[in-house]
């Protein structure tokens, strides 16, 4: 008969109490910011641009989507350093998670009564920055308060959360394909309710008496850097995310296009997106349920984070040679699948090599960057290769971009 210590008992902490309520309350407000993500650059975004010059919609998707993914890229470092040394009977993240969706909310108002590109690329750009003011602390709620061990299950669950969202929203968003301004208020209201909801049934403590840390301009300066030398883990870390999320937004991005142009589908694309949006959804159900709870059990992330980057170049491989609806498929099934599993796990590995507590938030927001920069190039980069060579390129791009992702992580060393 086996008989567990004290030390056992510290280092497998149980998911039940107030890390159950967390990881409950952590999925829903996942979906909530991340529908948005999923409908609006995906098919709000692209069906509004389109309706105002049908001729140029690529060119102009690409400079409105590189705008704003620059205003979120600068958005969610200072978001966490503000967030960091905040102090209320909140605590530091609540304040501008609620802010952060009230504001976007807003801004999306905006946009749905946006008729000229110059009006549609403000309004976009502000509901960036404040949805990245809300997504950048609740990325830190896991550092803060979830420990080491059930990190994988969080990040399994969050990433879920994203995947669902992401891909829900691609479906949901095509019903309101004549009516994108309805589409805009309804997923803020979502959001709104969503992250209001977290806040309110998993609230943080009250955080009014820890020292104030100094907030100047260095500090705010300091908010888009780590040292890589100093930090080599995170560094690399940050690498594999960047280069992995290149190669998924050069593609993803003008996925509405590619149906219509290079798939041939032209009216139809947009009827075929939510057969899309299913097949991924079911295969990322399969692989962050899967993905995550083994890299606890096992106590390994960056084979599965390899694996993960491994499946999604192979996913692009078939659109690329099979140009049809069923190499799309194909394509939505096995990198849902890739995708899925390196959300579920990737989450995890970069907290497990963040510096310092007192900046978690800081540094979720810097190492988001390698989420938010691809963004920000891709739309350009894809648009120059559409224009100048097709939609078939931004395929064998993506492959190798993908591959290297997955080889980055493997000089890491304080995670196996």
């Amino acid at each position: 008969m086996t008989t567990t210590s004290p030390s056992d008992e510290i280092a497998r902490p149980r998911l039940r109490g107030t890390n159950l309520r967390l990881l409950i309350g952590m999925f829903p407000a996942n979906i909530g910011i991340y529908l948005l993500w999923g409908a609006i650059p995906g098919i709000l975004l692209p069906l509004q641009i389109e309706e105002i010059d049908p001729a140029n919609k690529a060119g102009n998707l690409a400079v409105v989507a590189t705008i704003g993914a620059f205003a979120a890229m600068l958005a969610q470092p200072i978001a966490g350093t503000i967030s960091d040394r905040t102090r209320s009977r909140f605590g530091r993240r609540a304040p501008w998670i609620v802010g952060g969706a009230l504001i976007g909310g807003l801004a999306l108002v905006g946009l749905a009564s946006a008729n000229t590109l110059v009006q549609i690329a403000i309004a976009w750009t502000i509901t960036q920055i404040a949805y990245n003011f809300a997504q950048g602390p609740l990325g830190a709620i896991m550092p803060d308060r979830v420990p080491a061990a059930l990190r994988g299950t969080f990040a399994a669950v969050s990433g879920l959360g994203l995947m669902l969202g992401a891909m829900g929203g691609q479906i949901a968003a095509t019903g309101f394909a004549e009516n994108v301004g309805a589409g805009y208020l309804t997923f803020a209201g979502i959001a709104l309710i969503a992250l209001t909801l977290f806040v309110l049934f998993c609230p943080d403590r009250d955080n009014r008496d820890e020292p104030r840390r100094p907030f100047s301009s260095a500090a705010l300066l300091r908010s888009f850097w780590f040292n890589p030398r100093r930090h080599p883990d995170l560094g690399w870390a940050f690498l594999g995310r960047l280069l992995l999320y290149l190669g998924y937004f050069l593609v993803s991005g003008y996925q509405l296009y590619i149906l219509q142009e290079y798939i041939g589908l032209g009216d139809d694309a947009v009827a075929f997106v939510p057969a899309l949006g299913v097949a991924s959804l079911v295969t990322i159900l399969i692989a962050t349920m899967i993905g995550g709870p083994l890299s606890d059990r096992f106590g390994r992330r960056r084979i599965f984070v390899g694996a993960a980057a491994v499946i999604c170049a192979v996913a692009l491989v078939i659109p690329w040679v099979l140009p049809t609806k069923t190499g799309m498929l194909l394509y939505a099934v096995i990198s849902g699948f890739g995708f899925g599993l390196f959300q579920a796990v990737d989450t995890a590995l970069i907290t497990e090599v963040l510096p310092a507590e007192e900046d978690f938030a800081k540094d979720i927001g810097v190492v988001n960057i390698a989420a938010t920069l691809p963004q920000v190039v891709a739309p350009g980069a894809a648009g120059l290769v559409v224009v100048a060579l097709g939609y078939g390129p931004l395929f064998p791009v993506g492959i190798v971009l993908m591959l290297l992702g997955g080889l980055a992580v493997v000089p890491i060393t304080s995670v196996r």
